[in-house]
């Protein structure tokens, strides 16, 4: 934000206050973008073309993260003897030392005392606008029986970072955002799948290609859901893990795994509120939402037996809900199909099952991930362990790293069909299997 920029917001807050304080006559300033054309906040502002107002109030929660003594030095021009102005509203945080903004000191600065005017400033905050619908800025909400608008004005992390720095930088796994960014260096043609399966995944992509465009260009807003859920479900290691990566790889979107362990709670409540956390950061950011292991969070709904029973199915409706109003796709997987609530099943609009690669499968996938001929014993066949061994595919890329380590290990040129086949056999015992041959 340029001084120029600080200037002209320093001026509409002293006018505001010399009338109020002072009793001098109203002296409009027209709060115009200046400074800010070729910035990503002028380019922002314009592109969503906002009033003064709301100007006004993406600036006040914008300052204190570059100017963290804004207000402050303001105020000591009115009370240089120190004291108490509720009217202007503002609290401490617990590390910054000077003023932060609440609604009511936005509707101090742009209303005053006018009743009207102050109802007026208030809708801005309403879910319905702009700020709420974008995710932006909101107000923190406030202890039972406190004014809505005492609540403290928070700008979006990565509005913050936007209009500083010009770019969003991406949230991280922590107790306030419960998912990691997960993505792959692999290509479509490591994906190896049966080709039901494989053309199923491409109709995804698809969607993620073309949906905007049908519903602005078609005009099928209003009939179309908006967003899309698919379940992936088969055994461990089959690839939906993997596929999700690159839905997001090839469609230009970053893809979030959800950490169930961070999101479920044993407190009443604290569940949908880490899922209320978690679709809000995700609104309007066109990411791939990918819930690992569902059954923990999308698992059948129980008999009531109890008040736990009772809020532990509330936390599934709650959940069928956000996941029907996100506006981009939630991949759920699963081992099992069946482990699934009925109610979510209904609401899907694709199943995707991830089966245990056959023969022709698992050739490719020991053609794929074996080391160049050069660097393996003349014995080995692709060919032959793909008939002799059923693994899937992470199976199989376990297998060839250990011996391939082993190998290293031994000062080895070349990897030997006896320690491929003693990484099998460590890989089957993992799995609980027994290697018949």
């Amino acid at each position: 934000m340029k001084k120029l920029v600080l200037s002209r917001l320093q001026d509409f807050i002293k006018n505001r206050l010399n009338h109020e304080i002072k009793g001098t006559p109203v002296n409009p300033v027209k709060f115009e973008t200046v400074g800010l054309d070729d910035s990503v906040l002028g380019k922002y502002i314009e592109e969503y073309k906002l009033n003064q107002s709301e100007i006004v109030v993406l600036l006040i929660a914008l300052v204190p993260h570059i100017s963290p003594e804004f207000f402050n030095n303001i105020i000591a021009e009115y009370l240089p003897n120190g004291g108490d102005f509720p009217e202007f509203g503002g609290v401490k945080g617990k590390n910054h030392r000077g003023l932060l903004p609440t609604g009511e000191t936005a509707l101090y600065i742009l209303a005053g005392h006018d009743i009207d005017k102050r109802l007026e400033i208030a809708g801005l905050f309403d879910e319905e606008h702009l700020f709420a619908q974008k995710n932006i800025l909101y107000l923190e909400p406030v202890p039972p029986g406190e004014p809505k608008m005492s609540g403290k004005l928070i700008l979006d992390d990565e509005y913050i970072d936007l209009f500083i720095s010009g770019k969003i930088s991406r949230p991280k796994l922590g107790s306030d955002f419960p998912a990691q960014r997960i993505f792959t260096n692999f290509t479509w043609q490591n994906l190896v799948l049966k080709a039901k399966t494989l053309n199923e995944v491409y109709e995804l992509e698809t969607w993620l290609n073309y949906n905007e465009q049908l519903l602005e260009k078609w005009n099928l807003q209003d009939k179309i859901k908006p967003g899309y859920q698919v379940l992936f479900y088969g055994p461990s290691g089959t690839g939906k893990t993997l596929t999700a990566c690159l839905l997001g790889k090839y469609t230009g979107r970053d893809v979030y795994r959800v950490d169930l362990s961070m999101v479920i709670s044993k407190y009443i409540g604290e569940t949908e509120k880490n899922l209320s956390g978690l679709f809000n950061k995700a609104e309007n950011k066109n990411w791939i939402l990918f819930f690992d292991e569902a059954d923990s969070l999308f698992g059948k709904r129980t008999n009531v037996r109890d008040a736990h029973d009772k809020y532990a199915n509330q936390e599934v409706s709650y959940l069928l809900q956000r996941v029907e109003s996100y506006k981009g796709l939630v991949i759920l997987a699963s081992n099992m199909k069946g482990n699934i609530d009925s109610a979510f099943t209904r609401r899907f609009n694709a199943f995707v099952e991830f089966e245990l690669p056959g023969v022709e499968e698992r050739q490719k996938l020991w053609e794929l991930y074996l080391p160049a001929k050069k660097f393996l014993q003349s014995n080995i066949s692709p060919e032959e362990l793909a008939t002799n061994f059923e693994l899937t595919g992470a199976n199989i890329v376990n297998i060839v790293q250990y011996a391939g380590l082993l190998t290293i290990k031994k000062k080895n040129k070349r990897l030997e069909k006896e320690d491929l086949l003693l990484s099998i056999r460590k890989e089957y015992k993992k799995e609980g299997k027994i290697l018949q041959k």
